[in-house]
């Protein structure tokens, strides 16, 4: 009996809309994650992209618990002395939705070639509107 790996012609790809808006912000960023790694197919391989192409509009709606829009904070290092910056999820989600949603996801992704390719398939909005209407994507309910 042989164990079934999939070639790259054996994957198909699908578009899905998922519309963030009064979801919680871990929850949609690790189920996103896991439908970008493929890990919600039969035939799943943990060293191939098996993944669809994910699409997050309204990402400037999602929803923190607790006190996190306060006390989260992201952390950039300029890689010169003393160049740590700081900014709390308050101010990163007003001015940059889009990077926030896609910081998480894509930390929650492998490191290295394998999940850099599996991040470009993640399109996030902050907005209702999309320009991925060609591809018919589907919407998707995230529970």
């Amino acid at each position: 009996m042989n164990t079934f790996m999939p070639k790259a012609a054996d994957i198909e790809r699908k578009w899905y809309v998922v519309d963030a808006e009064g979801q919680v912000f871990g929850r949609v960023a690790s189920k996103v994650a896991n439908i970008l790694r493929g890990k919600n197919k039969p035939y799943y391989t943990p060293h191939m992209d098996t993944g669809d192409y994910v699409i997050i509009v309204n990402a400037d709606k999602l929803v923190f618990t607790g006190n996190k829009l306060d006390e989260k904070v992201y952390y950039h290092h300029s890689g010169y002395a003393g160049g740590l910056k700081e900014t709390k999820y308050r101010k990163l989600m007003a001015e940059k939705p889009e990077f926030a949603i896609r910081r998480a996801v894509v930390g929650m992704l492998p490191k290295g070639p394998l999940g850099r390719q599996m991040a470009k398939k993640l399109k996030v909005y902050a907005g209702p509107e999309h320009e991925h209407q060609a591809q018919k994507p589907e919407k998707l309910e995230l529970i």
